[in-house]
């Protein structure tokens, strides 16, 4: 059985506060570079998983651009040492288990909520933030398979640099994802270009 997401009246605008809080503490700059068209769709939030902050970084995101619910889904190890997080939209998942199933029905179930935005990562693992591409693991197919309404599907791409501060800077990018969702070797794909994308633009940036 997973551990399933709640949003509890103190602890989630605690969350909420906590994170606008912490990012703009810890980072030198904050830059979001994205156009977001509300289509009152719920939203599947597709992410690089680089480290620690990823959760927070988007939750970061979805406060400034798409101010919707928000729910994400975390390794069941990792949401039983930080119990918290299930009070602030976290909710569980089990690799090599038979309740891989009821995470993704459960997810899709989220989908149906136009209020929602869902977090995942379809590498299903933390990656250097170096790596030059993801690999999408099944999961991700089957709950597109399982989604029997319309989504906005985004991809999302965090990264960091120091440039010439002590402190790094955070960088957000984000884009709608019209491709064929229906095809994980499409959507992986078409993931790593945007993500290419973004490293290049990154690598043009100047410090101010």
């Amino acid at each position: 059985m997973i551990l399933k997401a709640h949003h509890h009246p103190v602890v989630y605008p605690f969350f909420k506060w906590y994170t606008r809080w912490i990012v703009s503490r810890k980072f030198s700059r904050v830059n979001i570079s994205g156009n977001f068209q509300n289509k009152n769709l719920p939203l599947l939030l597709i992410a690089n998983h680089i480290s620690w902050w990823d959760g927070f970084w988007v939750s970061y995101l979805n406060l400034k651009a798409f101010k919707r619910k928000y729910y994400f889904m975390m390794l069941e190890k990792q949401l039983k040492m930080f119990p918290v997080l299930n009070k602030t939209g976290g909710y569980s998942i089990k690799k090599g288990s038979k309740s891989i199933l009821e995470s993704l029905q459960y997810t899709a179930g989220l989908l149906k909520d136009p209020q929602n935005a869902v977090l995942v990562f379809p590498q299903g693992r933390i990656q250097s933030i170096y790596a030059a591409s993801f690999t999408f693991e099944k999961g991700i197919g089957k709950l597109l398979e399982m989604i029997d309404n319309n989504i906005q599907i985004l991809f999302i791409v965090n990264l960091v640099d120091y440039l010439s501060c002590r402190d790094p800077g955070l960088y957000i990018f984000f884009t709608e994802y019209t491709g064929q969702s229906d095809d994980i070797v499409s959507l992986q794909n078409d993931y790593n270009a945007f993500y290419a994308t973004c490293i290049s633009e990154q690598q043009q940036i100047e410090d101010l």
